[in-house]
This record gives C-alpha cells, sequence and structure tokens, in this order.
C-alpha cells in the first residue's frame, strides 16, 4: 500500500474523543470560516464550504456551531478576522510536513508551530521547500472495495484508487470531488469523507521504530495546537513497525 494511504489511514483512525471533541470543533469551524471567507456562505454555490459543512456535520457539531462559523466567515459575526497560513517543516531523517492552520494571531501560530516542531526533534523549513513535495487533490474515503465501487470512481474522474485497512482511498483533481462523490452514492457506494488533500510526490522510509515513535509524536503535538488544521507529511513507515508503536 502506498505511504499516503497508510497515512490517510491512520488520520482516520484517530476518533474523536470526548477530550478532543472540542478541538474538533473549534478545527472544522475554522475550516468553514475560511471556506466562507473565500467563497460566500452558499454551500449550494461554495464547494470547499460544502465540504467543511460536512466533516461538521460528521463530527457532530451543532447547527448553530456551523451557522456561527459561516457567518463569522462572511463578516456578519464577531470575532477577530482570520486568516489561513501553511507552515512548513521537517521531521526524524528529513521527513517532509506540511501544516495548515487557520488564525486571528499569525505571531502566535508561528511562534507555537516553531516551539512544536523544536521541542519535538523537527525544524520549521524555509517557504518552498517542503510544498513542492506536496501535490494537493480530492480525496474520498469508501467504504467498499469492490470491482464496482473502484470503476464508478474511475469513470467518475479519479485519478488513483488504493485500498488500506478494508477502505478504499480515491484520488482526483479537485473539481472532480463531487461527481466522484455524487457517483458513489448512486451506486449504493457509502462514502465515508471527501476533502481536499495534500499527496506527497515521494516518501521517507522509516524504519527504526525510536524515530518512528518520535515522528507521531511529533505529528500528534502539531495536530493538538488549537490553530492547526491539517498536517500532512511523506512519510513511510512499515507495518510491523506502526502496528508496535504505542
Amino acid at each position: 500500500m502506498s505511504g499516503h494511504s497508510k497515512w490517510a489511514s491512520i488520520k482516520h483512525k484517530k476518533a474523536a474523543t470526548d477530550a478532543k471533541r472540542g478541538k474538533a470543533f473549534t478545527t472544522v469551524a475554522n475550516m468553514i470560516t475560511i471556506a466562507a471567507k473565500e467563497g460566500g456562505g452558499d454551500s449550494t454555490m461554495n464547494f470547499k464550504l460544502r465540504l467543511a459543512i460536512d466533516k461538521a456535520k460528521a463530527a457532530n457539531m451543532p447547527s448553530s456551531n456551523i451557522d456561527r462559523a459561516i457567518k463569522r466567515g462572511t463578516g456578519e459575526g464577531g470575532g477577530g478576522q482570520v486568516e489561513e497560513l501553511k507552515y512548513e517543516g521537517y521531521g526524524a531523517d528529513g521527513v517532509a510536513i506540511l501544516i495548515d492552520t487557520v488564525t486571528d494571531n499569525k505571531n502566535r501560530t508561528s511562534s507555537e508551530v516553531r516551539s512544536t516542531l523544536t521541542k519535538n526533534g523537527g525544524r520549521m523549513a524555509d517557504a518552498g521547500a517542503v510544498a513542492w513535495v506536496f501535490d494537493q487533490q480530492g480525496q474520498i474515503v469508501a467504504l467498499d472495495l469492490s470491482d464496482e465501487a473502484q470503476l464508478t470512481a474511475i469513470d467518475a474522474g479519479a485519478d488513483d484508487v488504493d485500498m488500506e485497512d478494508g477502505k478504499l482511498f480515491i484520488y482526483s483533481p479537485i473539481n472532480s470531488i463531487k461527481k466522484i462523490k455524487d457517483s458513489l452514492g448512486e451506486a449504493g457506494v457509502k462514502v465515508e469523507s471527501a476533502e481536499i488533500t495534500y499527496k506527497p510526490k515521494n516518501y521517507v522510509k522509516v524504519e527504526s521504530k525510536e524515530k518512528a515513535e518520535k515522528l507521531m509524536k511529533l505529528i500528534d503535538a502539531l495536530e493538538s495546537l488549537d490553530d492547526v488544521t491539517s498536517v500532512y507529511a511523506n512519510f513511510d513507515i512499515p507495518d510491523d513497525i506502526l502496528e508496535n508503536i504505542g
């Protein structure tokens, strides 16, 4: 399986617990706000907003929170102005890390990201040093590994399909996400999620358990920051090591 699908699968396994629900709500609310700010508050006309709202509903976010996040983005609600910022860094063995954030205080967010990287064996990278490693594209996760599901996705515009942990990971151009999702739904295929992601062009194999644990600890620490919405990395950890990481 590709390193990317393995990483995507790990992210899906990080189910929201009660202790993390506040963080999950904060993250998705910020995604909604940015989407509304960029493309307006009508989700039928703003697909990025539609994806963010779907993610909010999957996290059981109340409708009132969703509406408030949309209004904040369109300028109708209170709160400070937010912006979307991307940071780049390195982890163990030179693993490339791309960090998406939404913030109302750039200095605070930059300081927190830099400090978290440094404290966990990573380091900040210059702008552009890491971004080139990743391609932005759509990712749809379906709970059906049948040939029919794969062909449906490909016919609807998917570039690639992969299987990991009993799920079908479908990669596509961003403008094909909706068509693929709708086509799968019409075919009776259950879609777990659909989002915009960053897929690495190449991978760094991490074959030491110690380095793998250090890397996962770093990524967990970054994801725990309030302003961080997503973290992407180009590691490939062998299954036998991954399964033994506590």
